[in-house]
């Protein structure tokens, strides 16, 4: 007879195999038709208060009254909005969080110009607890500038943001990150328009004005420092927007247009993310393109294809996941294949298999300027975004290739060498990988009046490098390699003081940790190293009671892990690192297993409420809602294969 242990470890295994069975099936069962998955991408109410904004812009009013056309929707949207509404009156920019300033003064316009009246009472609880917060003047920089462009507020203290930025040197816009030069070069446009766009008589936001706070930009105490530099030059862009020369600026805008216009070319939109493209729009409008202008027609129509409204929801996607969802789905069904047949998942990976080898990227984008004579490849984040592959996914694609077969083997063995190429290319000096530039460090550039959207540069990050070296592992390359060294080294030199690593694009050192942990394993890398050791150990210390694992968004301002309630996507990447760590059965192992096992749903997935995805740290997060079943399942079948196959 065997010990009670092993027989509660069978037990653990088989429940665990029966659980990545029925999560299997719930996923298959998920895939669309042409082979791909795409679930909602969804954040907090800043979409939709833009949104409002954008509707004034596009439908302004007449003699003094706003009654646009698409009253109704508006209207859907202000319902969307007083929703997430927190009981002190504010709004925050991630489930469970505090208010947020930003969030709460964009709510606050949008309620208002949709008419919601001032006296309301949600309208005075956000408006006390914006002045709480600071007042108008204590918003980003990006708020200001909106406002500013319908005169609310003083366009003498919101950053320029001047065309002539395309006429510097040294590749000057291609130092900031994509998304930024996406933002930046369409809202340059606008801005040197100098728009003064109408609202409806007698509105305005004196009301937000904090006394005796100026709302002129705040400088260092300390002279030399590269923001108080880069405050002198806004002072010299103000002066050279009054009295500069109009043909120079003529020529920046013009470059700015072609450039802007480039871009739509095989994509969903400017960048196919929601600020660029509504910049798009707006730029498109202060240009002289009539509204009927094929260019404008469609800028629009991408807009709003974000724009899920079914008469239950109405919120807006800052833009679709479907390479990012299908590489991540196929993968766990791959892995989950490895316990034995699930029903349905080797013809929905040949599918996704197909969809994918589709969806490469075969023309140069903005990433070729530091990588001239790299053959093009890789894979965007969104259904088209050719100017911009993703690094990380194109790491995620290669991995769920390697597990999947395609009917075109040639096609498939060509694919997957171009973009082995393309990785290898894109490492940057310090060995590690960004999302989708290479030595995208210039780091005085955060200290521009208008980077406190705190992602101004595209930096390498631990989560990315370790999913790059698992997928170089996948392609056949070992230690021997000097990409895969360099890029080891990287990590050990990345690793936080207490044993676990930065995540910049998922909640948050867990995320990290679990990313270079696999990186690390996938690379031979040796579990009894201690760099390795003190992440298995931090990983089991911040474990919650329920066996769970969680951490809140505010790790991003704390610098620091921030525990929250345990989610199935952080407990199964905690699971996925401690076992890439070579901890395949501990207590703390089992005890996350468990978790998995017994808070899953009787279709198979999991719920999760947190945001677990990062934009922007600090100002912007993600719930990618196919995390709580993709990583899950990754989980189990890691367990159940580390385990013993025989289990399942």
């Amino acid at each position: 007879m065997k010990s009670p242990t092993l027989q509660t470890q069978d037990t653990l295994l088989s429940a665990a195999a029966q659980s990545a069975r029925r999560a299997a099936e719930c996923l298959v069962a998920l895939q669309q038709e042409p082979g791909y998955w795409c679930a909602d991408l969804t954040a907090d109410s800043t979409l939709e208060s833009d949104y409002i904004l954008f509707e004034l812009w596009v439908h302004p009013p007449v003699n003094g009254v706003w009654d646009p056309p698409t009253r109704p929707r508006i209207e859907r949207a202000v319902r969307s909005i007083l929703e997430r509404q927190l009981p002190d009156g504010g709004f925050n920019i991630y489930a469970q969080g505090p208010s947020e300033i930003s969030a709460t003064v964009k709510a606050y316009f949008a309620l208002k110009v949709a008419g919601v009246p001032a006296e309301d009472t949600r309208m005075r609880k956000a408006r006390e607890r914006i002045l709480a917060l600071g007042g108008i003047q204590a918003a980003n920089s990006y708020v200001k500038i909106n406002l500013s462009l319908f005169d609310l507020y003083p366009r003498e203290h919101c950053p320029s943001i001047p065309p002539e930025l395309m006429l510097l040197p040294f590749d000057f816009i291609y130092q900031m990150s994509s998304w930024t030069r996406a933002i930046v070069i369409s809202l340059a446009i606008v801005h040197a328009a100098n728009p003064h766009r109408p609202v409806p008589a007698g509105f305005d936001l004196q009301e937000l004005f904090l006394p005796g706070v100026s709302p002129a930009f705040r400088w260092d105490d300390r002279w030399l420092t590269w923001r108080n530099f880069f405050l002198s030059v806004d002072r010299l862009l103000k002066f050279w927007e009054k009295h500069g020369s109009r043909r120079l600026r003529r020529k920046a805008v013009r470059a700015a247009e072609k450039w802007m216009i480039q871009r739509f070319d095989g994509s969903d939109g400017l960048g196919a993310i929601y600020p660029p493209m509504m910049y798009a729009v707006m730029a498109l409008d202060v240009l002289g393109y009539p509204q009927d202008h094929p260019l404008r027609v469609e800028a629009l129509r991408q807009f709003f294809h974000l724009l899920t409204d079914d008469g239950r929801r109405f919120y807006f996607q800052p833009c679709f996941s479907p390479i990012w969802d299908t590489s991540i789905a196929a993968y766990a069904l791959g892995e989950a294949q490895k316990l034995g047949p699930q029903a349905g998942a080797a013809e929905a990976l040949r599918r996704a298999a197909g969809w994918m080898l589709s969806k490469e990227v075969r023309r140069r984008g903005d990433w070729a300027v530091k990588r001239p004579r790299t053959e093009p490849s890789g894979w965007a984040f969104e259904f088209n975004n050719e100017f911009y592959p993703d690094i990380d996914d194109t790491a995620m694609v290669l991995l769920a290739l390697s597990q999947a077969r395609s009917s075109d083997a040639a096609a498939l063995n060509a694919c997957q060498h171009r973009a082995l190429n393309w990785l290898l290319a894109m490492q940057s000096a310090d060995g590690g990988w960004a999302a989708f530039d290479a030595d995208n460090n210039w780091q005085f550039l955060s200290q521009v009046p208008f980077a406190d959207h705190n992602a101004m540069l595209d930096p390498t990050c631990p989560d990315i490098t370790g999913r790059v070296l698992e997928a170089l592992a996948a392609q056949g390359l070992d230690s021997r390699h000097p990409a895969v060294r360099r890029g080891v080294a990287y990590l050990v030199r990345a690793q936080e003081a207490d044993g676990s690593w930065y995540g910049r694009w998922g909640v948050a050192y867990i995320y990290g940790t679990c990313f270079a942990l696999r990186g690390l394993a996938a690379s031979g890398e040796s579990d009894r190293e201690a760099h390795v050791l003190r992440a298995g150990e931090w990983l089991r210390s911040i474990q919650n009671a329920d066996g769970g694992w969680g951490e809140s968004c505010a790790s991003y301002d704390h610098r620091t892990f921030t525990p929250a309630h345990s989610t199935p996507s952080q407990t199964a990447w905690a699971i996925l690192g401690l076992i890439a760590g070579g901890d395949t059965n501990s207590r703390s192992v089992q005890h996350g297993i468990e978790y998995l096992v017994e808070t899953q749903l009787p279709d198979g997935s999991w719920n999760e409420d947190l945001a677990t995805g990062t934009g922007f740290p600090k100002v912007f997060y993600l719930n990618y809602h196919l995390y709580r079943l993709n990583f899950p399942l990754l989980a189990l079948a890691a367990f159940v294969k580390s385990n013993g196959l025989t289990a399942a």
